[in-house]
């Protein structure tokens, strides 16, 4: 269904620094490239917060019926911290500290990656490319920025020409609003001890010293790829020179992604990417996450309770449900409070949605839930507000405690409406795991047959005015996550 005939999608663009109205290139089409991990280590809270962001992005899109090929790489080779130095491999470093070989500890963090994002309960992109398999197309571009004037051959290495790109026109810093005329300026280059013509100059490929493991061929002898150039490559291959969508954390906006749109503009002579998207930095406790300050978490430590920064385990749900009460243009800090009040919200959402199928149709309507559901995709459509979305979903949750209190009343078309949204919105698009649908169905029977036997024993018991049994199962009923509500019609109960 092509919902987004109907609705005003805006996406704030880095580039322009505002808020657009969101038209593909392709009617009902949509390209969307993200920077995938850098797979040496675990992945961190950080790129959990990102990749998840995007997300939600790729999960709405599609909702809205937009056919979305959505691209996401896999950085395995290249990934240099510093372009003067190929000791600073971030690949044969790791790979020295654990004794492995490279493409072993590429695959070590890669199965990482999937496993804590399958975890979150992640939809997987349409295409997982790897720089590794893209070398070829990664020569070709070079020798193309060579051929154009655009980088230079420099002992084996090759670097892209940032001050004959700017003299050519072109802008090299209109993403990140970086003045590089003040920078050539005001930058003194030491004669000898560069390759570089410019200390601005980024790598297109590195020569590989002998003791470097990771090597290809090339027109310019032994080497390896710079980290900026996969990037192009891949999205240029799978998306086209020009596509819709390129997300990563606000941390790539320089160098990596304005290298990117250097690279693009000139290989094709236009800009790769219509609209530019940033995730902003995740926080816990106030403070900056680093391993070198103590103040570091791993994302299934989260999960499991093996840390001492929060008190208890918390289930992927109430993560993802936290992470997601924060715009991704915002930064987001964690806390043990924040957990512990997203798991109390979360667990109050929850309870309401599984009244629904107890609710009482009516006659009327006293409440417009076509005009609330509309409400779910304004937020949306607000450059992807989930923080709004989500307190739209509460107040769909106090629609529906109204009507089971006899307070407001709904019919069921509203019903069947209220339902539909919030299991839309908050399953489909946020991405929460449906707990009723996703375990055993048999096991859910049964347990609810187990619950009516018990609540039958309290009727029972309160008949007989034994109240401290009734008591019992109702409190221990409620210590196992079990709630009994008591009403005109008889008890029910959620888990």
């Amino acid at each position: 269904m092509e919902l987004y005939k109907n609705q005003n999608l805006t996406i704030y663009n880095t580039l322009s620094g505002d808020k657009e109205t969101f038209t593909p290139i392709h009617e009902g089409n949509i390209g969307m490239y993200v920077c995938g991990p850098t797979v040496y280590s675990n992945v961190h809270l950080g790129n959990v917060r990102t990749f998840m962001s995007f997300d939600v992005i790729f999960r709405y899109l599609q909702h809205l019926g937009y056919k979305v090929r959505y691209v996401r790489n896999i950085t395995d080779a290249g990934h240099l911290t510093d372009d003067g130095d190929v000791d600073n491999d971030r690949f044969v470093k790791q790979s020295r500290l654990e004794k492995l070989e490279p493409m072993e500890i590429v695959q070590k963090y890669t199965v990482d990656f999937h496993k804590v994002l399958d975890t979150f309960n992640f939809l997987p992109p349409t295409i997982e490319p790897t720089a590794t398999g893209h070398i070829l197309e990664q020569i070709e571009l070079t020798q193309k920025l060579i051929d154009t004037g655009f980088a230079y051959e420099s002992n084996g290495s090759v670097y892209f020409d940032v001050f004959a790109y700017n003299q050519k026109g072109m802008n090299y810093g209109e993403l990140s609003n970086r003045n590089i005329e003040e920078l050539f300026a005001n930058t003194r280059d030491l004669d000898g001890q560069s390759e570089k013509k410019n200390p601005q100059d980024f790598a297109l490929w590195k020569n590989a010293s002998p003791a470097h493991i990771m090597r290809w061929n090339s027109p310019w002898g032994e080497g390896f790829p710079g980290w900026h150039l996969e990037c192009t490559a891949m999205s240029t291959k799978y998306l086209g020179e020009t596509f819709d969508i390129h997300g990563g954390g606000m941390d790539l906006k320089f160098p990596h992604h304005e290298c990117e749109v250097a690279q693009g503009k000139a290989c094709n002579g236009h800009s790769p990417v219509n609209f530019w998207m940033h995730t902003n930095m995740l926080t816990m406790n106030g403070l900056r996450m680093s391993k070198s300050t103590g103040n570091y978490i791993l994302p299934m430590e989260l999960v499991t309770g093996e840390n001492t920064f929060f008190e208890k385990p918390f289930q992927p749900n109430i993560v993802r449900f936290c992470f997601l009460q924060a715009h991704y243009r915002s930064v987001l800090d964690i806390s043990n409070d924040a957990m512990l009040a997203s798991e109390k919200g979360y667990s109050r959402l929850m309870e309401s949605y599984k009244l629904i199928p107890m609710l009482k149709a009516s006659n009327v309507s006293t409440l417009d839930i076509a005009a609330w559901k509309q409400s779910c995709y304004d937020a949306m459509n607000d450059d992807f507000n989930t923080p709004i979305l989500i307190a739209q979903l509460f107040e769909g949750a106090r629609y529906i405690n109204l009507v089971n209190d006899g307070k407001e009343s709904l019919t069921a078309d509203a019903i069947q409406l209220l339902q539909n949204t919030i299991s839309s919105f908050l399953f489909d698009v946020l991405g929460i795991s449906n707990e009723a649908t996703s375990g055993n169905s048999n096991t859910t029977e049964k347990l609810s047959g187990v619950v009516e036997m018990l609540i039958g024993m309290r009727n029972e018991a309160r008949a007989n005015k034994n109240f401290a049994l009734s008591d019992q199962i109702r409190d221990q009923l409620l210590a196992l996550g079990i709630q009994l509500k008591d009403g005109k019609e008889g008890t029910s109960f959620t888990f």
